[in-house]
């Protein structure tokens, strides 16, 4: 990653409506780090992909963008991407400040590609997204994908652990297959009871091999039996016109 150690690249940082997730709805500061490694063919920032993007700043300079950003009645800060974890020191660096200073819940948006830097920023934050990737969302190679599915489940195991809101979210397409959503429910259900899991949210891809209403309701069917607090949650940014 083109920045220094003690230097973050940030895309954008801006407030709106929470459109993903189970925190959908509440008002949020994003901090959208620039930057991501990974290839999802349903990504909707893709301006924020390239490692050169966005602008660098000193820490000092983001603590400051953030404190001239930041709005009364703020629910949470997002640390979203691009992929946070490839700037994971100054993700700690920033998340701290926001915490300390500023008082306001945290929470991180990762592909979850690294649990060991994973496991290095979890203290800093309240709330941990845990998202698995499908093998048709082409994040990564074939011959990769095993690694990245591990690297997510140790994640998952971490956040636990850390005793941290944590939920799960699955961006399902026309072509997920249902075989791979079951052994990969009955995975996390062998090792994780409900109680221990805030949320498992299906969310349908959006513009990119949408999946049908009929898939949504298999989708639903094959989670409910491990999790019946499933839910299906499209973006509601994308219906409210939001960023």
């Amino acid at each position: 990653m083109p920045v220094s150690k003690n230097g973050v690249r940030i895309s954008e940082i801006f407030t709106s409506i929470e459109g993903e997730g189970i925190f959908s709805g509440t008002k949020t500061m994003f901090i959208r780090l620039a930057g991501c490694h990974l290839k999802c063919r349903w990504c909707d920032t893709e301006y924020a992909l390239p490692l050169d993007s966005g602008r660098h700043y000193s820490i000092n300079e983001a603590i400051d963008l953030i404190e001239k950003h930041i709005q009364p009645f703020t629910y949470k800060v997002n640390f979203t991407g691009g992929e946070p974890l490839l700037q994971h020191q100054a993700l700690i660096s920033l998340a701290d400040f926001i915490k300390t200073s500023i008082g306001l819940r945290t929470y991180i948006e990762s592909s979850c590609f690294d649990s060991q830097r994973f496991s290095e920023i979890v203290q800093y934050f309240d709330i941990c997204k845990i998202e698995f990737k499908t093998p048709d969302s082409g994040a990564t190679t074939i011959d990769n994908y095993k690694n990245l599915l591990r690297n997510e489940f140790e994640c998952l195991d971490i956040a636990q652990k850390s005793d941290k809101i944590t939920y799960i979210k699955v961006v399902t397409t026309r072509s997920t297959s249902k075989i791979w959503l079951h052994e990969l429910v009955h995975n996390i259900f062998e090792k994780n009871t409900p109680t221990n899991i805030s949320g498992f949210v299906i969310q349908p891809s959006y513009g990119t091999d949408e999946p049908t209403f009929s898939n949504l309701i298999d989708f639903y069917d094959i989670v409910f039996p491990f999790y019946p607090e499933v839910r299906i949650i499209p973006q509601l940014h994308k219906e409210l016109c939001a960023r």
